[in-house]
């Protein structure tokens, strides 16, 4: 194992032993490898050399050798920290500089669920037959996040390596393997070109995720949420505070912001679009599919302190005169809903509310059996304007895990469930 900054400042010289400075970088090329080095830069004076690293015939921390190469000093060309492709989208290859891009920077710690700050990076040396002139391959092993790394930065060129090794096992170490790290990169282009992505995020839980957006500076939040898919976007958004969820809407393009409120629930986004101005929330509106829009703008009439507001327009209702097989077809055919759904309720001739029935209930009870038979006789049910602290007191007073909330007419207009009462009481604090 070799440290980033054991590399840095390493004297480089040529196959005939000529001196062509220090290392001054050490470049990955995502788009071809993410994880071995493609190039070590080299300075002397005003200029910078790439040096490929098949060109490197040994490496060794001790600065009397340090860099060694297998090709002789005409060889090397000037580096180009941009190279264009030429064509008119401009996708040449670019280069993620190992000291720039990383040490001192913040990535995300996709294991720990957290966000950190590199202090140094680890490469493994390895060693291959086929290699041109037997030279090493260096790979990206670790990232250092601990109180090691962070003294080793501060005496690298004061302290000899062998020094600075010699007391690494008496301090903290706390590394990151690399696959486990998630590069933030803030600008669209590059971000491309990098192909960096995250695929890891997505299979965080979205409340982690949502700790994870909280801890960035607006333009990293903003970077990340562009990156994911508009669902994941707005699963960690709806855990988000109010407050940063509303900078991030406002800072995204319109049809990115449109379509991560499409796929919020229809409460949650309506809390959302309460908190713009009128003309952002009609832009946002507009470009959303009709359904979706529809049902947001109906939320968005009632006042935010009662059941209706709180409510949401997502759930599954049935003819009670329907058998049990009929409900769970309908569950099948709503699997989105049905994920965060514990209640299927049933309806009169009329398509009144009439019961609620616990998705438990269905399993235990034979296919073939009418709803009718298996509802509850007691129905807790609230008005589109029963207050807040009335919804909170029903929920309390009878372990509530869903309340149906109706119209003037019986009819069934939404349910507010246990998760909208805890996003009230968290807001609450």
């Amino acid at each position: 194992m070799i440290y980033l900054t054991e590399m840095l400042g390493l004297r480089v010289v040529d196959s005939a032993g000529l001196d062509l400075g220090r290392v001054k970088e050490v470049a990955l090329t995502p788009s071809v490898n993410l994880r071995r080095v493609s190039l070590f830069i080299v300075k002397q004076g005003s200029h910078r050399w790439e040096v490929p690293s098949d060109q490197v015939s040994e490496l060794s921390t001790d600065n009397k050798t340090g860099l060694r190469l297998n090709v002789s000093s005409d060889r090397l060309v000037a580096f180009d920290p941009h190279p264009s492709s030429g064509g008119e989208d401009d996708s040449g290859t670019e280069h993620l500089l190992v000291g720039k891009d990383l040490l001192d920077q913040q990535i995300i710690d996709v294991n720990g669920r957290k966000v950190v700050r590199v202090n140094d990076v680890h490469f493994e040396v390895l060693y291959h037959d086929h290699t041109p002139g037997g030279a090493p391959e260096f790979r990206v092993a670790e990232v250092e996040v601990g109180l090691t790394g962070a003294v080793r930065r501060l005496f690298q060129g004061v302290i000899p390596s062998s020094w600075l090794r010699a007391v690494e096992p008496w301090l903290s170490r706390t590394v990151i393997p690399w696959d486990f790290v998630d590069l933030i990169e803030v600008d669209p282009r590059r971000r491309v070109k990098l192909k960096i992505t995250h695929d890891k995020l997505a299979l965080l839980h979205p409340a982690d995720l949502a700790d994870i957006v909280e801890e960035l500076a607006p333009a990293e939040r903003e970077a990340i949420i562009e990156s994911i898919d508009e669902g994941h976007a707005a699963d960690a958004l709806t855990e988000v505070d109010p407050r940063v969820q509303r900078a991030i809407i406002e800072s995204l393009d319109a049809e990115k912001a449109s379509d991560i409120l499409e796929e919020m629930d229809p409460d949650h986004a309506a809390d959302l679009l309460a908190e713009l101005g009128d003309e952002k929330s009609e832009q946002l509106l507009d470009g959303m599919e009709v359904a979706e829009a529809r049902d947001i703008e109906e939320l968005l009439e009632y006042h935010e302190d009662t059941a209706g507001g709180m409510m949401n327009t997502d759930y599954i209702a049935v003819p009670e005169k329907k058998l049990v097989f009929s409900a769970v077809e309908a569950l099948r055919a709503n699997h989105e809903i049905a994920e965060a759904t514990n209640t299927i309720f049933v309806l009169d001739d009329q398509g009144r509310l009439t019961g609620a029935i616990p998705l438990v209930q269905l399993l235990l009870t034979r296919p073939s059996t009418e709803l009718s038979e298996i509802k509850p006789l007691r129905l807790i049910f609230a008005h589109l304007d029963t207050p807040e602290e009335e919804v909170l007191e029903l929920f309390d007073k009878y372990n509530l895990l869903s309340l149906p909330v109706i119209d003037e007419n019986y009819q069934l207009a939404g349910v507010v469930t246990a998760d909208d009462v805890i996003s009230v009481l968290r807001d609450r604090k």
